[in-house]
């Protein structure tokens, strides 16, 4: 249990994403189930927002331990692996600070995507990405995360998934500009 009691000064508030869940039929992980499941793991405040796996709770530990742990129960609860990127609520509000796409952001939030990666990025991540780029595309690097306008639309891009963890160097996982903002105003309520 990650969890200490409630009121324990060293409780924060944490988001955590979890990749590529209820897409298509696969890897269907409800939400009741996800908050239950982590409830067990000694959370508390535990609330998910829309069916694609963002999840905020409160608890004691690092975002690290929380990653780890929320893996480990979701493959033995579900029976399959998902990675899952956890971020306390000082850092998430930093990354929206540094949101150099943020006019954009107000403006077109679906199509702003703020893609978080597994590890480090590569420091060549932005130059390849912004080589692949097509049309009014934009990518910048800020807060750690990578940003992407797609100005057309994610469907048709080269800018997939598969090419952002290439560039990346380990598994990305995004969020447009909406649901970034709901996690942050969730993360403060």
């Amino acid at each position: 249990m990650l969890g200490a009691c409630y009121g324990d000064p060293r409780m924060t508030r944490f988001v955590a994403l979890l990749r590529g869940i209820n897409v298509g039929g696969n890897k269907k992980v409800p939400m009741a189930e996800l908050r239950t499941l982590t409830e067990g793991l000694g959370c508390t405040e535990v609330a998910t927002y829309i069916q694609s796996g963002n999840l905020v709770f409160t608890s004691a530990g690092s975002a690290a331990q929380h990653e780890a742990a929320l893996e480990r129960a979701l493959v033995k609860h579900f029976g399959f692996p998902v990675e899952t990127l956890v971020r306390d609520a000082k850092a998430w509000s930093a990354l929206i600070a540094a949101n150099p796409l943020a006019k954009l952001t107000e403006k077109d939030p679906a199509h702003v995507l703020v893609g978080l990666s597994k590890e480090p990025l590569r420091k060549e991540a932005l130059a390849e990405l912004r080589e692949r780029a097509q049309g009014d595309e934009r990518v910048e690097l800020a807060g750690g995360a990578l940003w992407l306008h797609y100005a057309a639309g994610v469907a048709r891009s080269k800018l997939t998934p598969a090419v952002l963890d290439r560039a990346a160097g380990s598994t990305v996982t995004a969020r447009n500009g909406r649901t970034v903002q709901e996690l942050a105003r969730m993360l403060s309520g």
